[in-house]
């Protein structure tokens, strides 16, 4: 992936951000240069997996298959005194798809907060049989593997551990603004895909970073 697509998508988030009013903590727009200034803050961020994210799953086409996120607040699995719960920001566009993928630790809910229609589609684990079951703001739906959930703006869905789910912006009606409300997360060890594919991307270095990844901060000694 070209550090001009991280840039390009990072840009595109705050103007969604913008136009809902969402606003992000101060160092969410800092450089490479101000989070080495603040070595200590960049470590913690870093261990907690906090900051912008960026990812097209090694697909080699954000478009079609990635995903721009910006994680709020958020534990360490590891740990038994960090915070219990995490919350990030999903940016989902049209079509652009997160690919099938579960957790065995993390409960979560998957909530659309703006913009487009989000669709998510499940898939039980290999030898279940039984219905999907899933809670919509407190209401039981029932889906059928790959049956579209369609999520407008205010909507959200409980998503228990262990079942397979992708989704995506339905196409005609705008980038979404997403959110994620979950038990402490760990991308590096809790995300597990249908297929074999990377969670973090290589970076072309075609142009300087406008806000560096969470993983890119605090690592250097």
């Amino acid at each position: 992936m070209k550090r001009s697509e991280i840039n390009d998508t990072i840009k595109r988030a705050k103007l969604l951000l913008e136009a809902h009013r969402w606003s992000l903590p101060d160092w969410a727009h800092w450089s490479a240069a101000d989070y080495e200034a603040n070595k200590d803050l960049a470590v913690w961020l870093n261990r907690h997996q906090m900051g912008w994210d960026v990812t097209d799953f090694g697909s080699g086409d954000f478009t079609r298959r990635g995903l721009g996120l910006f994680c709020l607040r958020n534990g360490v699995q590891s740990s038994h005194d960090s915070l219990p719960y995490a919350e990030k920001l999903l940016f989902v566009g049209e079509n652009q798809e997160t690919p099938f993928h579960t957790h065995k630790v993390k409960l979560e809910d998957i909530i659309n907060r703006g913009g487009g229609d989000l669709v998510l589609e499940f898939r039980q684990p290999e030898g279940v049989t039984e219905p999907i079951e899933l809670r919509c703001d407190g209401v039981m739906v029932y889906r059928q593997p790959d049956e579209p959930l369609v999520l407008t703006p205010g909507q959200s869905v409980t998503i228990p551990r262990g079942l397979f789910h992708r989704f995506y912006a339905k196409p005609g009606t705008g980038m979404v603004l997403g959110g994620e409300v979950s038990q402490v997360n760990d991308d590096g060890a809790d995300n597990y895909f249908l297929e074999p594919l990377g969670r973090f991307s290589a970076i072309e270095e075609d142009e300087a970073s406008l806000h560096p990844l969470w993983n890119e901060i605090g690592t250097a000694s």
